[in-house]
């Protein structure tokens, strides 16, 4: 029997031997943490520097992008350093480090997303009070309040997965994953699945209800509504959903590959599954919204060519 005391290191087993072609894997996934770098941070700087773009959207928007960045960077550079590596170990600490990291990430990318939804749902349906409903105020309190809350929550789930004793010390990802280590437990883990079904039945369903019915109010506003009504709600929400629907999509695909035998599915379809809401939502995000927000797209031409497109 292995406990968590003897565990020093886990094994990430979904690697298979590339060959030469690692370099090439290489080449690919530098080429898209490095777009995503750029694009990110573009924006970043582009709703920093304006002050046209200080408003609660484009401050969500802001803090969503940071998250893109945060995310990416818990990911991307481990997983540069096990592509060329022979061997793919990777120590606890380090494993556990990057657990917290991505699991932060992919909780305030959900929450944000929510929130965006109430920010929405205010400015279509109650367009004359936005204003004084949305200040800026509530809006550093809503961003704050996402973060904080994600961090907490998943320093809990951290309390209750670092201690477990361990019958093995293989992770079958690409990546280390709080679930998959849970897995390997000795002993009962009640205490981690009654947490998570309380969390999964009252805070992710209330987010789930929020969405649904900011969009079923916007929809009801669009149809009742003028026709400049209705190109607002398109030209602000169509991003807004489009991202919210593709990291909803990832999520699912990467619940049901922790909790379903996946072993009929070929080996490289399980790996790009499970890294698409990691690797495809932080290009995604800047691409959606740098090309469809019309004056996002225009300050970025701006600062990119040094001039007033």
């Amino acid at each position: 029997m292995i406990n968590s005391t003897q565990v020093s290191y886990f094994k990430l087993g979904a690697f298979f031997d590339t060959g030469v072609f690692r370099y090439l894997y290489f080449m690919i996934v530098m080429s898209l943490y490095i777009v995503i770098i750029c694009t990110n941070l573009l924006l970043i700087v582009v709703i920093c520097k304006n002050r046209s773009l200080h408003e609660p959207m484009y401050l969500f928007l802001c803090s969503l992008f940071v998250n893109e960045l945060y995310g990416s960077t818990g990911l991307f550079p481990f997983l540069l350093v096990q592509i060329l590596s022979d061997i793919h170990t990777v120590y606890a600490s380090l494993c556990f480090i990057q657990i917290f990291s991505l699991h932060v990430y992919a909780n305030v990318e959900l929450f944000t997303l929510g929130v965006m939804s109430y920010d929405r749902y205010l400015a279509i349906c109650y367009p004359l009070q936005y204003n004084t409903r949305m200040t800026s105020n509530k809006v550093a309190v809503l961003i704050a309040s996402v973060w904080l809350f994600c961090v907490l929550h998943i320093v809990v789930v951290m309390s209750l997965s670092v201690p477990l004793q361990l019958c093995g010390n293989t992770i079958q990802k690409v990546y280390c994953d709080n679930y998959p280590i849970v897995k390997l437990a000795c002993f009962d883990t009640t205490v981690n699945n009654i947490y998570g079904l309380v969390f999964m039945f009252t805070v992710l369903f209330g987010l789930i209800i929020l969405n649904l019915y900011s969009y079923m109010m916007i929809l009801k506003v669009c149809f009742s509504g003028s026709k400049q009504t209705r190109q607002k709600a398109v030209s602000t929400c169509t991003p807004h959903l489009a991202s919210l629907i593709n990291f909803s999509f990832g999520c699912f695909f990467e619940i049901v590959q922790s909790r379903f035998d996946m072993s009929s599915v070929p080996m490289m379809l399980r790996i790009i599954l499970s890294l698409y809401f990691l690797t495809c939502q932080p290009i995604f995000n800047p691409l959606i919204y740098g090309l469809q927000m019309t004056k996002i797209r225009s300050l970025c031409k701006s600062l990119i060519f040094g001039k007033v497109m």
